[in-house]
């Protein structure tokens, strides 16, 4: 387990303030947070690399922050990889064995070689490598000396898409066999899902908020939140009973609601869009006029305007294409009272 209890790093001008975190024992933890929110510095913490001005770093019910990067049992993975270039595959993954002898007693040098695919690549150099390689190859190196955590720097950010999902793969399947507590930092919020149940979002060096990815995902609590995990539809709204007032309309929530006013938020993919009202259990149903249409990878959002409230919704290319949507088109929007999130 670690536990992180009220720590204040600073580097330079930056500085990580009161960061309290706890991630459990043989857990995949995510940090989540843009480029620059400090998560580089909090791994670099755990890890012994750069000391903090105040709090603890806590592993094991053990207090290790005063404690050498070498008397952790943690290791560390950059997205660069950072593998020696003189040296071969075999080589680099033996690097650290140096100074652990006894560290493969239980993980077998030829068990990560096995499962990491590196069969092949053992007399190779690093030059040589493809991204997905490298990557593969430094995870190798990584957990030959059988670390008790293993951070991981943002360690898909420098491949292809196509090595990404590769690299995913074998990361869930390294956890799974291998029992370590993995602690991972990403700006990608698609990481977190495919490889984690729980996580953290990192803001200007501040915890916005922590617990399962999918309250993250759907239950943010606060604006930031929000808008990094891609809630498209957030406005300011007024409360009353089970209903929010949003620029003119009026939507159902399906619970009471304490605040007088705040943000309500609707993930642009539990919107539903029909030719017509629907009969079901949604008990939010209007019309608007289509004002835009954009591609977003697999999918598409489309922009709708009822009134003075513009809502997106996520669709697939075939739900485009059966509902025959057009600019200026109009056409009906739904979604659940439970699709409402407000805070």
């Amino acid at each position: 387990m670690i536990r992180l209890e009220e720590l204040s790093v600073e580097a330079g001008d930056f500085t990580l303030r009161d960061i309290s975190l706890e991630v459990a024992e043989g857990e995949f933890f995510v940090v989540m947070g843009p480029t620059g929110a400090g998560k580089t510095m909090l791994l670099e913490s755990i890890a012994g690399l750069i000391s903090p001005l105040s709090g603890r770093i806590i592993v094991d019910e053990r207090d290790i922050t005063g404690l050498s990067p070498e008397e952790r049992g943690i290791t560390i993975v950059y997205q660069d990889c950072s593998l020696f270039p003189h040296l071969s595959v075999l080589d680099n993954i033996r690097y650290g064995l140096r100074y652990h002898r006894t560290a493969m007693s239980r993980w077998h040098l030829d068990d990560l070689i096995s499962v990491l695919d590196l069969e092949s690549l053992l007399d190779r150099y690093p030059p040589s490598l493809s991204g997905g390689e490298s990557q593969r190859v430094a995870l190798a190196r990584a957990l030959a000396v059988k670390p008790s955590i293993l951070l991981l720097d943002e360690p898909l950010n420098a491949l292809d898409p196509a090595f990404r999902g590769e690299i995913q793969t074998m990361l869930k399947r390294l956890h799974n066999q291998t029992g370590i507590t993995f602690l991972m930092v990403t700006h990608d919020f698609n990481e977190a899902l495919a490889l984690a149940r729980c996580g953290a979002v990192l803001n200007q060096g501040r915890i916005e908020q922590a617990g399962e990815i999918e309250d993250l995902f759907k239950k943010p609590r606060s604006k930031f939140v929000a808008t990094f995990v891609g809630i498209r539809n957030l406005f300011r709204a007024e409360f009353r009973e089970t209903r929010a007032r949003v620029n003119g309309l009026s939507i159902e929530t399906g619970r009471r609601l304490d605040q007088s006013d705040g943000y309500l938020a609707i993930r642009p993919e539990d919107i539903v869009l029909s030719r017509h009202q629907i009969a079901s259990s949604m008990r939010n149903s209007f019309s608007g006029e289509i004002i835009a249409i954009e591609r977003r990878g697999m999918f598409y959002e489309v922009t709708v305007q009822c009134g003075e409230l513009i809502l997106r919704s996520l669709i697939t290319r075939g739900a485009l294409e059966e509902l025959e949507l057009t600019l200026g088109k109009m056409i009906c929007f739904s979604f659940k009272a439970t699709a409402v999130h407000t805070f």
